[in-house]
C-alpha cells in the first residue's frame, strides 16, 4: 500500500518533455490554476509555469482570482470595485460583470458575518421528509397515485407539528 503511493508520488514529481508537450485538457487547467501554489506536486508546478509563459493573459487571471478569494478570506470589501474594473478587461470578464451586476449582494457577502446555511439546510431537511412522506403515501395508494395537495398539506401540517424532532 505504502510502495503504490511512494511509487504514484514519485511518478508525479517527475515531468518529462514529452509530457510538457502534451496540452492539458481544460479542465485540468481551471483546476491547476486556481490551485493554491503550495498544494501542487513539482509536476503541476512546472506544468502551471509553463502555461503561465505560453498565456500570460491566463496567469493575470489567476492573479484575479486569487485576490479575490483573498478578498472574501479577510472580509475585505474595500478592493471589491478597484478589482472589478480590473477583471472587466481580462479572461474573467464575464464574471466581473456578473459580480458588477449585483455589486451590493457581493459587498454584503464579503462584510456581513452571517450566513444563511442553517435556513438552507432547515428548508433541505423539509424537502427530504416531504419526498420520503410522498413516496410512502404513494406505495399505500391503491391505484399509484397521489393527491399532491393533500400530501403537501400533511407534511408541512406533520413537520411544523413537531418542532423537537425536527430541530437539529
Amino acid at each position: 500500500m505504502v510502495a503504490e503511493w511512494a511509487t504514484r508520488r514519485r511518478r508525479a514529481e517527475t515531468v518529462s518533455d514529452q509530457q510538457l508537450r502534451k496540452v492539458p485538457a481544460a479542465k485540468t487547467i481551471a483546476r491547476l490554476m486556481t490551485m493554491k501554489r503550495d498544494h501542487l506536486t513539482k509536476g503541476e508546478t512546472i506544468t502551471v509555469t509553463a502555461i503561465e509563459k505560453a498565456v500570460p493573459t491566463l496567469a493575470d487571471a489567476r492573479i484575479l482570482i486569487d485576490r479575490f478569494q483573498t478578498m472574501i478570506r479577510r472580509t475585505d470589501a474595500i478592493e471589491l470595485e478597484p478589482w472589478i474594473t480590473e477583471s472587466k478587461r481580462s479572461l474573467i470578464a464575464s464574471f466581473a460583470n456578473g459580480v458588477a451586476h449585483d455589486k451590493s449582494a457581493v459587498h454584503a457577502a464579503i462584510t456581513q458575518p452571517w450566513s444563511n446555511g442553517q435556513v438552507e439546510a432547515q428548508i433541505t431537511k423539509a424537502q427530504t421528509y416531504q419526498t420520503a412522506d410522498v413516496w410512502a403515501r404513494q406505495a399505500r395508494s391503491p391505484s399509484g397515485q397521489a393527491n399532491w395537495c393533500a400530501i403537501k398539506a400533511h407534511t408541512i401540517i406533520e413537520y411544523a407539528s413537531d418542532p423537537q424532532s425536527n430541530a437539529d
